[in-house]
């Protein structure tokens, strides 16, 4: 990883406005984040997490602040997204869907069907290639997603609880596909889960943030060496302190805002 920084924020604010109220979902959100670097968001619920990253996808307008990413190829997309659900196009196959973006940008045939092929078998795919998400289980659905993500090759990748949905079993197998790819492709991603055990498995740093308005207020840096596996970070004593440390920040954060 270098330490050029990818992406940068300056006092990032968003309030939104229904009828007579305001209410401030982000404040003064100030951050930078590395080439490379694999950055998961953690917070209480309505802490604006997801605001966050619809702000650098460009699907809502900051109230104040501004932020930049930095873009190294010009002919890459700046960003994708990756959602918790509905990600897929439900009329176009696997295989159309993990190659929609790249017909989107008008990129040669030739070009469009090896990138598809090629993150298609990274997630296991390939046999499912011509199947409808109809005919998908949810966590197919998924590898769909994080496969048309990866194909774009975008500047960086927001991935917004992409796994929340799953059950034990495919979120850990997710997860490892998820680092493999991301250990060879090294995309910067910023990444929202309410899962510590996700965080600390997944990222580079955890940054921790307050109840509405969200602030970032803590961020953790996870030493652990890659590879690693979800029996590395339970097993690890240094990981279990950081685990109740994290876990007693959202404890406070969720009873403050009760008390608000």
């Amino acid at each position: 990883m270098t330490s050029q920084a990818k992406i940068e924020l300056n006092q990032l604010t968003k309030v939104f406005f229904k009828r007579n109220e305001s209410v401030e979902a982000i404040k003064n959100i100030s951050l930078t984040i590395d080439e490379g670097e694999f950055v998961c968001l953690l917070g209480p619920s309505g802490c604006g997490k997801t605001t966050l990253l619809r702000i650098l996808a460009g699907l809502e307008t900051p109230s104040t602040g501004n932020f930049q990413i930095n873009q190294e190829n010009a002919d890459n997309p700046l960003q994708s997204m990756v959602f918790q659900e509905r990600g897929v196009i439900p009329w176009m196959t696997v295989k159309d869907n993990v190659a929609f973006g790249l017909r989107m940008r008008h990129l040669p045939t030739r070009v469009i069907k090896e990138r598809t092929a090629y993150y298609l078998k990274k997630v296991g795919l390939e046999n499912f290639a011509n199947l409808y998400p109809k005919e998908l289980s949810g966590g197919m659905k998924q590898r769909v997603s994080i496969a048309r993500a990866f194909a774009n090759d975008p500047e960086i990748l927001l991935m917004d609880e992409p796994f929340a949905a799953l059950d034990e079993q495919n979120k850990f197998i997710l997860q490892e596909e998820l680092l493999n790819i991301w250990q060879e492709t090294k995309k910067t991603v910023l990444f929202i889960t309410h899962s510590i055990d996700e965080a600390m498995l997944l990222s580079d740093r955890i940054l921790l943030m307050s109840a509405q308005p969200g602030q970032i207020i803590k961020e953790k840096k996870i030493n652990l060496p890659r590879p690693r596996t979800m029996e590395d970070v339970r097993s690890n004593e240094e990981m279990a302190k950081e685990f109740v440390d994290i876990w007693q920040h959202l404890q406070t954060e969720v009873q403050g805002s009760r008390t608000q």
